[in-house]
């Protein structure tokens, strides 16, 4: 029997899970016709044209807007120094809200529905991090230059293509730079523009990562949770025997990779991490408190709660077992936080924004790939509104690394990309 190597077992193994969160597919002839003809207008062309002549530009603003620190809950800086371009581009009228986003809206001719454009303001960086942009060759080298800055330079320049093509459209569009989309931000951003108080929005295309031919149609939902063990605390000599809240966590860490390993072997693709652990003051101490925190994800709304369930039974579990064997002083307390929440949903390949972008993508002469993923889009998508997540192009890696990088590699075909997107969304009414 022949052996097959180990390595392409491994890149097998990669493949598969791979696929299962894209899929390649392709347009309906109607949705290509109206693309074609879309794209075709004298209109549309003179807004690809401006965006070519364009590209110093863009890439001056990314470097700018890179340079500008915006971690989450951070964001105000960059915020600001955004809403100043936009203005400078036109836009009927512009704010800050609440939050920390920038809303700028360009009125329509008035079928009264809203599309969004947007991209995320906010990187994983830490404000101390040196995001000086370094050019080496034709490459941009800074922590966020892609994810997600490039995203913000391209809905700015589809907004000056438009303005200057003398693009109407019957929709109002909001062009909107989103906070708090990394991380603990949570999508606080997008979170609140969804809230009901605010404006009704119709469509929702977001740019962030990857590729021109990315079409992110799933919501990957994720829950996160902080979970703190407390204890009184002392000498690691003269106090041993107090309960110890590192010994507990160990515990508790192993009795939920226990129950979740066996749980997330069958149905749809559900993963579990403890991502970060702390605690202590030293090594001769006893800590009085240990804390995690815990990063869960699922295809599925309902293996996510039940791989939650599976969390939260074994904390309380793992302390009650390590309490019972306490002999002096007080036993442990717990504090459990959920620190994040990102609902998952699907959304039909049939919808007209998904066909619009598919055929979009074709007539850039590229194969476009349904994709599933943790983006902006999630709010929208588990709301049943039409939403997508298209990839900023241009070639790019590393990304939340200090070693990011990101190459102007046809970039400019990926603004052309979203700009007949949202043209065709938002309906041309020249």
């Amino acid at each position: 029997m022949q052996k097959i190597p180990l390595l392409f077992l491994i890149l097998l193994l990669s493949a598969n899970l791979i696929a299962q969160d894209e899929k390649t597919t392709t347009s309906q002839v109607s949705y290509k016709k109206e693309i074609d003809k879309l794209a075709a207008h004298k209109k549309i062309q003179s807004a690809f044209k401006i965006i070519q002549e364009l590209e110093p530009a863009t890439m001056k603003e990314l470097i700018e807007l890179t340079q500008i620190p915006a971690p989450p809950f951070e964001e105000q800086k960059r915020a600001e120094r955004y809403k100043q371009m936009l203005q400078a581009a036109a836009i009927d009228s512009i704010w800050i809200d609440e939050v920390g986003n920038v809303v700028a809206l360009r009125k329509g001719t008035g079928n009264g529905k809203t599309i969004v454009l947007e991209a995320h303001l906010d990187t994983v960086f830490p404000r101390e991090t040196d995001v000086t942009v370094k050019i080496k060759g034709d490459t941009l080298f800074a922590p966020g230059v892609g994810d997600d800055t490039r995203g913000l330079s391209m809905v700015l320049t589809v907004l000056k293509a438009m303005n200057k093509a003398e693009i109407k459209t019957a929709s109002d569009i909001l062009f909107v730079g989103v906070v708090g989309e990394e991380g603990l931000g949570d999508l606080r951003g997008v979170k609140h523009l969804f809230k009901k108080n605010n404006p009704k929005i119709d469509t929702y295309i977001a740019i962030d990562g990857g590729d021109i031919g990315r079409i992110n149609t799933m919501g990957l939902g994720s829950l996160r949770y902080k979970v703190t063990f407390k204890g009184p605390g002392g000498h690691s000599w003269g106090a041993f025997g107090l309960a110890n809240p590192h010994h507990a966590m160990g515990k508790a860490i192993d009795y939920f990779n226990q129950a979740a390993a066996l749980y997330v072997t069958g149905g749809p693709k559900t993963t579990y991490n403890v991502g970060r652990i702390g605690g202590g003051t030293s090594v001769n101490s006893i800590p009085f408190e240990t804390w995690i925190e815990v990063d869960m994800r699922s295809e599925s709304p309902e293996k996510l709660k039940g791989v939650e369930k599976i969390f939260l039974e074994q904390m309380h579990k793992a302390l009650t077992d390590y309490n019972a064997t306490v002999k002096k002083g007080a036993k442990l307390t717990t504090d459990i936080e959920k620190i994040g929440e990102r609902p998952s949903g699907e959304l039909a390949e049939t919808l007209p924004l998904i066909q619009r972008a598919l055929a979009a993508t074709e007539y850039f002469k590229v194969k476009p790939f349904l994709t599933r993923g943790s983006t902006n889009s999630n709010i929208p998508i588990a709301m049943g509104v039409p939403a997508i997540t298209i990839g900023r192009g241009g070639k790019g890696g590393s990304a939340h690394s200090l070693d990011e990088w990101w190459m102007n590699d046809r970039g400019a075909e990926a603004i052309k990309l979203a700009l007949l997107i949202l043209v065709a969304e938002a309906g041309l009414s020249n």
